[in-house]
């Protein structure tokens, strides 16, 4: 059983805004983005009455250390004192990376139906793409070791890799996901709860 974790996705970005594929592209909050951060900074001050109880962990990505900061800084703390974990980073999309899906129709012909068709288990082309389930792989191990309650700052992949792990939902459920970047994710007792 996990501890009491706290989940937030990194705020929006411009590639978010534009739906462009990020994966390990190294991108950085935007105006609305830092917006987020902030606020899920403040729900998380309302949320945990003993902050130094906590332990602060970060994808060493720019836009999730940049969301962690601004959240620690809402929260009256000091910004930078928070780890980071590699295996918190976004799964990798490989040759896909900075491409909208009307982008690589126009590049790859039938590329997002192929996708669609196997969401989970699909790799894209590129030498270090990587599918879900072996996202998964590098994940899993992250949360399974957790003994302390953990406020954590990562991306929309690794969320979707954390519901299948708690909840157990199926491939096609977890891919089909709607990962909020303005709420904060409450796991605890074996239930996952957005607040």
């Amino acid at each position: 059983m996990l501890p009491l974790v706290y989940v937030v996705r990194h705020g929006q970005t411009d590639w978010n805004a534009e739906c462009r594929l990020q994966g390990q592209a190294d991108t950085d909050l935007n105006a609305t983005g830092e917006r987020q951060a902030s606020a899920n900074g403040r729900r998380l001050a309302g949320l945990i009455a003993d902050p130094s109880a906590f332990d602060f962990v970060a994808s060493p990505m720019l836009r999730t250390c940049r969301t962690m900061e601004l959240a620690r800084r809402a929260m009256g703390l000091d910004p930078f004192a928070y780890r980071t974990d590699p295996r918190l980073v976004e799964i990798n999309f490989g040759d896909w990376q900075g491409f909208t899906f009307a982008e690589l129709e126009a590049s790859y012909p039938g590329a997002y139906r192929t996708r669609q068709a196997d969401k989970w288990d699909f790799v894209p082309p590129g030498a270090a793409a990587e599918s879900y389930e072996e996202l998964s792989v590098r994940v899993c191990p992250f949360f399974e070791a957790l003994r302390q309650d953990t406020v954590c700052v990562t991306h929309g992949g690794v969320i979707r890799v954390l519901f299948r792990l708690v909840a157990r939902l199926s491939k096609d459920e977890a891919t089909a996901l709607d990962i909020p970047q303005d709420k904060v994710l409450r796991v605890s007792g074996g239930r996952l709860e957005w607040v």
